[in-house]
């Protein structure tokens, strides 16, 4: 058995993303939801739609995009707190992550002036929750903008390019994709990429946990998130045909 398989308890290859699924509409309210799952990771995503824009961008013909996440009580073993009035630095970091990758692919004239309200929260934490969001929420948003061009509220298509979002880290000096907790709780280097269709890099955030890492070894990361992102959009893609094929 390879060090690398000996390494990851479910199995896997060091190459090897966790289990992809995606279940269609639990909100019955919402302009699009879905929740994303990614081994034992779940994240409800949904699209919400405002007339208007932010007041300093309204009279420009412009629309916006904004985002929002949230740990919920339960998703962890031990309870989380309500964030309220008050969010954690990571949850604002997060949701700007979020936020700024979807703006990224989003044409905001042929949106119009109105405002896309994109909201994941964690049904289930086992590592890599930012990642699902970004990659959950590409797909809520595809939704979306198809169902505002249904509903003629918009006559072009918002959307520019795909785009998906993977960890890599290093894990006993060994590269690996697609952490779960067990591996992410101690590796000496965590790195979140997001990356669009046409392979440009849109975010990479990279932190090591204790010793300085090589310029080798984050070539060897980003190396090994690439094909994991890649087929992370076509699970998107098989995702949404089955979502069209569904009676």
């Amino acid at each position: 058995m390879s060090a690398s398989l000996a390494l990851r308890n479910d199995g896997r290859e060091a190459s090897s993303l966790r289990p992809f699924r995606v279940e269609w509409d639990p909100m019955g309210f919402a302009l699009s939801s879905l929740i994303v799952r990614t081994g034992k990771t779940a994240v409800l995503c949904s699209v919400s739609l405002e007339e208007g824009v932010p007041r300093w961008r309204k009279g420009e013909g412009k629309g916006w995009l904004s985002a929002e996440y949230r740990l919920l009580p339960g998703s962890t073993p031990e309870r989380q707190r309500r964030e309220l009035m008050k969010l954690s630095g990571r949850t604002q970091e997060i949701q700007r992550l979020i936020g700024r990758s979807l703006r990224a692919v989003l044409d905001m004239e042929a949106l119009g002036e109105r405002t896309l309200l994109i909201d994941c929260d964690v049904v289930q934490a086992d590592a890599g929750t930012r990642t699902a969001a970004v990659t959950g929420s590409w797909l809520a948003l595809r939704q979306a903008c198809d169902a505002l061009q249904s509903r003629g509220l918009i006559s072009a298509d918002p959307i520019r390019d795909q785009l998906a979002a993977v960890s890599v880290g290093l894990v006993d000096g060994i590269p690996l994709l697609d952490l779960d907790y067990s591996e992410d709780s101690r590796a000496e280097v965590d790195l979140n990429v997001v990356i669009a269709g046409d392979g440009r890099l849109l975010e990479i955030q990279g932190t090591a946990e204790g010793e300085a890492f090589s310029r080798q070894q984050l070539n060897d990361l980003l190396n090994l998130a690439e094909p994991g992102v890649q087929e992370l959009m076509q699970c998107q893609r098989d995702a949404l045909t089955q979502r069209t094929q569904v009676p």
